[in-house]
């Protein structure tokens, strides 16, 4: 178990909590996955999770755009719900920010989060701001789903077949390229690498995909990636008490540009690397009964899922590389209370 993850478990039994499977009250799921699950009516159910977006741990006002910062905001908050199969509905904003900010930058942080409050369909419905000595925004994001169709990490059962959507590590990328810009990301750096800095600034995620695999009961259990492949694999084997074997080859990775100019020059990258351990890509993890693999065709967004693995008894992950080998692969990827080596 990660040291983020005993941290929670850690608060859940200090704290009066519904852990788990719920048990009557309204509420089906409390702590351990993705998002809490609701039951207020006889045909839906609603997905509730909030998210912490800070200074200092998640970005740097100097080094990212205000409008970045307010459309990411929003847009990783949502994953969650999209991992479960829910529909993004509404949301709380708690913002805290130091009273120089109040001007331009907030201006340009509300635009970003408009716009990806218009791209997913979402309304902001009441929060809190107050002063402080850094940028604090806390995110709380209500989804629906028809009742009992939300999907969990728990569902993965040995032969089942692993897949992910996107490349891997495409976010990974564009955070190495505004470390390698400098105190400061020059704009120079912003307008040149744009493209590549899109997954990490103004990230998609896969709400669309999401609702289909749950409103047609394909997937057996699913999240998404924002801490990284190794970890948040290792996360879903726990929830559903298995094990897991990667194809390395099979994995879609971040393709590197074949010219490199300005900070990409001095970085040294391996894409299998940023796409087992890098975070923030916010695609979906997944896992298909066999007998249920055909259908995915009919998926949307089906051209960019792959295959990678497959579920096994036991514990842990093993990754096989092209030589047939396996090896053990450990949790790599965002623990923010991980001991620095």
């Amino acid at each position: 178990m990660d040291r983020e993850a005993q941290l929670i478990e850690r608060i859940a039994k200090a704290v009066p909590s519904i852990r788990g499977a719920g048990r009557g009250g309204g509420i089906r799921l409390g702590i351990g996955d993705d998002a809490a699950i609701l039951t207020p009516g006889l045909r839906t159910e609603w997905v509730l999770s909030c998210d912490a977006f800070l200074e200092g741990v998640h970005f740097l006002t100097k080094n990212y755009p205000p409008d970045s910062v307010g459309y990411k905001s929003l847009v990783r908050a949502a994953s969650d719900l999209a991992a479960m199969g829910a529909m993004p509905r509404i949301f709380l904003l708690t913002l805290a920010l130091p009273a120089r900010l109040t001007g331009k930058w907030l201006g340009e942080f509300v635009r970003g989060m408009a716009r990806a409050a218009r791209l997913l369909g979402m309304r902001l419905a009441g929060g809190d701001t107050t002063k402080s000595a850094t940028v604090s925004i806390s995110i709380t994001v209500l989804g629906e789903v028809a009742r009992g169709l939300a999907v969990t990490r728990s569902g993965a059962r040995p032969g089942d077949i692993l897949y992910v959507s996107g490349r891997l590590g495409r976010a990974q990328l564009g955070l190495e390229l505004i470390k390698g810009g400098g105190s400061g990301t020059p704009a120079r750096v912003l307008r040149s690498h744009s493209r590549l800095l899109q997954p990490h600034l103004y990230p998609k995620i896969r709400v669309e995909l999401g609702a289909w695999l749950a409103r047609h009961k394909i997937a057996s259990a699913m999240m998404d990636l924002s801490d990284g492949l190794s970890t948040d694999l290792a996360r879903l084997c726990q929830a559903s008490r298995v094990g897991a074997r990667l194809w390395a080859d099979r994995i879609p990775c971040v393709k590197l540009p074949a010219v490199r100019t300005g900070p990409l020059r001095k970085l040294r990258l391996d894409p299998l690397q940023m796409a087992l351990h890098g975070g923030e890509d916010y695609e979906l993890l997944f896992t298909v009964r066999r007998k249920q693999v055909k259908r995915l065709r009919s998926a949307p967004d089906f051209a960019e899922i792959a295959a990678i693995g497959e579920i096994e008894r036991g514990k842990g992950i093993t990754l096989v590389g092209a030589d047939g080998r396996g090896t053990r692969l450990d949790p790599g990827g965002w623990d923010p209370f991980r001991r620095k080596s």
